[in-house]
């Protein structure tokens, strides 16, 4: 059993392969590189991730999706509608790439188009993850007046175009993407919904 600061070695790790799975993919990312990128111990990484890099990836997949799903959170508290929660992620997310002069992008997406049919638990990790999105939309739509099937499937959609605006801002290295998704989403999402219960 680890304690505080085994904890705090082991979420260095994480945070560490997560920032170097967005920009370098999961593939080009080496364990001596995420340990000194962390400035942990070289043997702290067998230590806290006795299986190895894919565990490591999980992990990071995993905080992924907890920090996703509070900018969704946060949108959703700050928006009137489903649409104005979409524009006020979006341009959060837009942000985020421009800082990085579109060097960093979903980490998720990556680990997806990388592993996911190599690695059956990476693969797993990054489904859960986008099940952790979707659901949540999908409760903010039923919120707003949407049948539940008919906000699962625009919830799925929403996550899906987000993610694709996403990689095609970081090749067109512009936000334009995501501007334009947001835009047709809060038409989409917003449309027809009814009245708030």
């Amino acid at each position: 059993m680890t304690g505080p600061k085994g904890a705090r070695t082991s979420a260095r790790l994480a945070e560490s392969m997560l920032e170097l799975i967005q920009r370098d993919g999961y593939s080009g990312t080496g364990l001596n590189t995420v340990v000194a990128h962390a400035g942990a111990p070289k043997g702290s990484l067998y230590f806290h991730f006795p299986e190895g890099k894919e565990a490591l990836g999980e992990r990071a997949v995993e905080l992924a999706a907890t920090r996703f799903a509070d900018l969704l959170a946060d949108a959703a508290r700050q928006s009137a509608t489903p649409g104005a929660a979409v524009r006020h992620l979006t341009t959060v997310l837009a942000g985020l790439v421009e800082e990085s002069d579109y060097q960093l992008g979903c980490p998720v997406s990556v680990v997806t188009l990388e592993m996911g049919g190599r690695s059956e638990r990476l693969r797993a990790a990054c489904a859960r993850t986008f099940e952790s999105w979707i659901a949540p939309v999908t409760e903010l739509l039923v919120t707003h007046g949407r049948p539940r099937p008919a906000a699962r499937a625009l919830a799925t959609a929403a996550v899906s175009m987000v993610e694709g605006a996403m990689i095609v801002s970081r090749a067109q290295r512009s936000t334009e993407p995501l501007h334009h998704a947001a835009i047709a989403l809060a038409a989409l999402l917003d449309h027809d919904a009814g009245p708030t219960p």
